[in-house]
């Protein structure tokens, strides 16, 4: 008995082992008992509020993921654990947070970049060590298509200033032009007369080359009268505005982030009377743009792919809203456009190391190359999340937004308005809006509010009416002595 016993526990003890031994080595065959995730984001500085939110959208993909087993690579379930990259606004701390992360953290993959400029910086860090980076918003296309580095390992999630560029100019265009001619009876091809205000940086010049590109790609009738360039994080922009007042635009599109858009929309608006419709770039599809520009932000318009406050109808649906309803649970705050494409790339990198079966950074990044997911909170074209074979771009689905005054929350709500498959309501031109083009007697407004009238110049009639009184006034005079 004894012997059974001993046999038993020998046996028991050599399995054991054995388990032990088989886990060890398939983990330690990568020498990792952990996958590590370095996410690279604003967390401090101006762009904080949007670092802050892919910070979040990273921990709860990362919690989903670790609480389902973590990701199976090569037969064993390993556990993320992400660090944090701080790259406040600076593309020096972008470079030295990133050298961090690789030299010393280790990481195994890099998610997030939001500014450009930071990323076209630290990505040189990455490029030379070869660690693939799952870019989730830096939107200006050189990110993946410069020639100066190695850019095999660049993933772009995100639409690029070309995509957003592109589909902002295709609305303006088919729904924002002609309700302008409409209103004031001008010529069913009148141009429209579009001012540029960019971010004086790689995103900024980045939508400007967009707005340029999508204008001659498509044959576009708008002519660009002003554009107009600003400091990252300006706060002061009443100057430039009232020089781009006196282009006389029908629309204005700042490329801006969210600090600079609500300051941007409110003094034009409120300071120097400059009362158009304003555009807005994705990045700015958060709660706080929407409490920060007030009732000034009333009928402009939001570009998005991703919106704390509505839901376009389609396949996603259900999934946004788990989305949003578990991202409120944990953080106590609505999610913003930004960290939705962080949340989904924290699943990418997971997806692409199970299907490598392997942390070996250069098997990843022929992971991600070949990488087929279905769509997750955010729409993409045919479904699937997949990079391009040449720039390695994902391609999402994009809708304009307008923003509407909502008395029961005291803040602007946006209502989808384009494209027609998932339309919400119908683009509203506002009562107070002012044309670029002075009304004439064939061409008259008729807005829903009583327009604010505006002295005009003296003409040569009036001034031929001066100069005739002065000369009778003189021979008067004359006649007198």
């Amino acid at each position: 008995m004894n012997m059974k016993y001993g046999i038993l526990f020998v046996v028991v003890v050599v399995s054991l082992l054995l388990a032990i031994s088989l886990g060890q080595s398939a983990g330690a065959q990568n020498g990792v008992e952990e996958i590590k995730i370095g996410v690279v984001a604003p967390l401090t500085g101006g762009a904080s509020t949007t670092g802050l939110d892919m910070w979040q959208a990273a921990v709860l993909a990362k919690d989903e993921i670790n609480a389902q087993g973590g990701v199976n690579v090569n037969g064993v379930n390993m556990q993320i654990k992400l660090i944090q990259g701080d790259t406040g606004t600076s593309p020096g701390t972008g470079v030295t947070v990133v050298t961090k992360l690789i030299t010393a953290d280790e990481v195994d993959v890099l998610v997030g970049g939001f500014s450009s400029g930071i990323t076209y910086a630290d990505q040189v860090v990455a490029a030379e060590h070869k660690v693939p980076f799952i870019i989730t918003g830096a939107s200006s296309p050189v990110i993946t298509r410069r020639d100066d580095i190695d850019t095999s390992y660049f993933f772009h999630h995100c639409p690029t200033t070309d995509d957003y560029g592109e589909d902002t100019l295709l609305f303006v265009d088919e729904i924002v032009r002609p309700a302008i001619n409409e209103r004031f009876g001008f010529p069913a091809d009148r141009k429209l007369k579009l001012a540029v205000l960019y971010q004086d940086s790689k995103y900024g010049v980045g939508v400007y080359e967009g707005i340029t590109k999508a204008i001659g790609e498509h044959n576009l009738n708008v002519d660009v009268v002003a554009a107009e360039k600003f400091k990252m994080s300006e706060t002061d922009f009443r100057t430039v505005l009232t020089v781009i007042k006196a282009s006389n635009p029908d629309v204005v599109y700042p490329a801006a982030f969210i600090n600079e858009q609500t300051v941007i929309v409110t003094q034009g608006r409120r300071d120097v009377g400059l009362d158009t419709i304003y555009l807005s770039v994705e990045c700015c599809d958060d709660p706080d743009y929407y409490t920060g520009v007030e009732r000034w932000g009333e009928y402009s318009i939001q570009e998005s792919r991703f919106s704390p406050y509505t839901i376009p109808a389609g396949d996603i649906h259900d999934s946004v809203a788990q989305y949003k309803q578990d991202f409120e649970a944990k953080w106590g705050v609505a999610p913003s456009m930004m960290g939705s494409s962080t949340y989904e790339g924290v699943y990418i990198a997971a997806e692409a190391i199970k299907n490598a079966g392997t942390v070996d950074k250069e098997k990843v990044r022929a992971a991600l190359a070949e990488i087929e997911m279905p769509q997750m909170v955010e729409a993409m074209q045919n479904g699937v999340i997949t990079f391009s074979p040449d720039y390695r771009e994902s391609k999402f689905e994009l809708y304009m937004q307008q923003l509407i005054w909502d008395e029961s929350v005291g803040e602007t709500r946006p209502k989808i308005v384009w494209p027609d498959s998932v339309k919400e309501t119908e683009f509203v031109l506002p009562g107070w809006y002012e044309s670029g083009s002075a009304p004439t007697e064939t061409a008259t407004a008729t807005p829903t509010e009583a327009p604010t009238t505006t002295p005009e110049e003296p003409g040569f009639e009036a001034v031929f009416a001066i100069a005739g009184l002065l000369a009778v006034g003189y021979l008067v005079l004359r006649q007198r002595k």
